[in-house]
């Protein structure tokens, strides 16, 4: 049915067991997913015609879709690290509405952390040494130190404090309190951020994500699909792409990262403000990122987004509740953890949120959510506009 005006909705959800997950393979985990997802959407696995899958195999999606008994007519692999999940559902809702593909699923597994546990694999300093990265690696200049330099700068150029940085981690375990599937619930304080180890100025531990084993799956198919879901549809309204740099000494601005440019494009093609978004989904690495992210999503001027997250404006309960499943800080973090983000939003939209269920004034549903994913070090951005009804 080729029509470049189709619309696209998400149709199915899930998450593979997440958490400590010892006894499972990556594969085990997409399959799960995949099983799962295509359960909560009530269609049947020969509508789906497209694949997208990255961070297995050495053929990935090829090695995912064989394991899953799929041959997809169309696929994509692209791979910008936590915002692949983002980018390939903006890649996916096109091809649906250009007709060159009915029904797409995302899927991702991972056990990062019981393989370190097992001794499987080692933990990395960089992404490689080749290309422009060459220039940075000898130095010893590893992910962390990078966001940790540009959460420096955010302080010196605004006035930015440690304690403002610490509520965002100390709000995503509040909102994770509420997640029975979340990995750490106990409420910690903004002491408690602040005294912990240092793992990379200014960071502390607890400003840093956990690490998990888990995975999950999104279902996007076309209209005509939805009158025979399981649930109500989730439209995909708008969505934003956007690349910035590789190499630190390409990045123009360290308070600026690219959600900057994908937020604008996603709202722009929605057709929605961002005071109109009830609920935001943020990859969350580390609390810097959930801070500029608000700013350059538009939900607060440049600078100020250290006041923003103070008073527990985004608590479950706040004017903009944000990482409502207790993000990849406390819920969980498995790597490229981009695809969660549309898990939870289709979720609160849902109103199948349980205990942490976002609820707009008057006691009714969240209508619109945004989920905005960062890959690398702030190098890629991939922005979600979400609509329910």
């Amino acid at each position: 049915m080729p029509s470049s005006h189709r619309k696209v909705a998400v149709v199915g959800i899930s998450l593979a067991d997440c958490g400590r997950v010892d006894t499972a393979t990556p594969y085990a985990l997409h399959a799960q997913a995949a099983r799962r997802a295509l359960a909560d959407s009530g269609l049947d696995r020969s509508v789906v015609d497209g694949f997208a899958s990255a961070g297995l195999g050495t053929l990935a999606p090829v090695e995912v879709a064989e394991y899953l008994g799929l041959k997809p007519t169309w696929v994509d692999s692209t791979s910008v690290g936590g915002s692949t999940w983002e980018v390939m559902a903006a890649h996916a809702a096109d091809a649906i509405a250009a007709g060159h593909a009915n029904a797409v699923l995302l899927v991702y597994g991972s056990t990062a952390r019981a393989d370190i546990k097992a001794g499987r694999r080692t933990s990395n300093l960089s992404f490689g040494a080749r290309g422009p990265l060459q220039f940075e690696v000898p130095y010893g200049h590893s992910l962390i130190a990078k966001y940790a330099m540009a959460a420096r700068r955010h302080m010196h150029e605004y006035g930015t404090t440690l304690e403002q940085l610490a509520e965002v981690a100390v709000q995503a375990r509040a909102n994770a309190a509420a997640n029975p599937d979340a990995m750490f619930r106990d409420p910690v304080t903004v002491d408690d951020v602040l005294s912990g180890p240092m793992i990379a100025d200014p960071f502390t531990k607890l400003h840093c994500c956990i690490r998990s084993d888990g995975g999950c799956a999104v279902l996007l198919a076309a209209e005509e699909y939805v009158p025979d879901t399981a649930k109500a549809p989730v439209w995909i309204l708008g969505t934003g792409e956007h690349v910035s740099h590789s190499t630190m000494s390409e990045w123009d601005d360290f308070t600026v990262s690219p959600a900057a440019v994908s937020g604008r494009l996603a709202f722009e093609r929605a057709g929605v403000r961002p005071s109109e978004i009830d609920l935001a989904e943020i990859y969350d690495a580390f609390t810097y990122m959930t801070l500029v992210t608000l700013e350059d999503l538009g939900f607060c001027a440049k600078g100020e987004g250290g006041a923003f997250v103070e008073k527990g404006r985004t608590g479950l309960t706040g004017e903009l509740p944000v990482n409502t499943d207790g993000g990849g800080l406390s819920a969980c973090h498995p790597g490229m953890r981009g695809l969660f983000l549309l898990v939870e939003a289709v979720r609160q939209l849902r109103g199948e949120a349980g205990e942490r269920q976002v609820h707009r004034p008057g006691g009714r549903l969240p209508e619109l959510a945004v989920a905005s994913g960062t890959g690398g070090w702030f190098c890629s951005s991939g922005t979600v506009v979400l609509g329910r009804g």
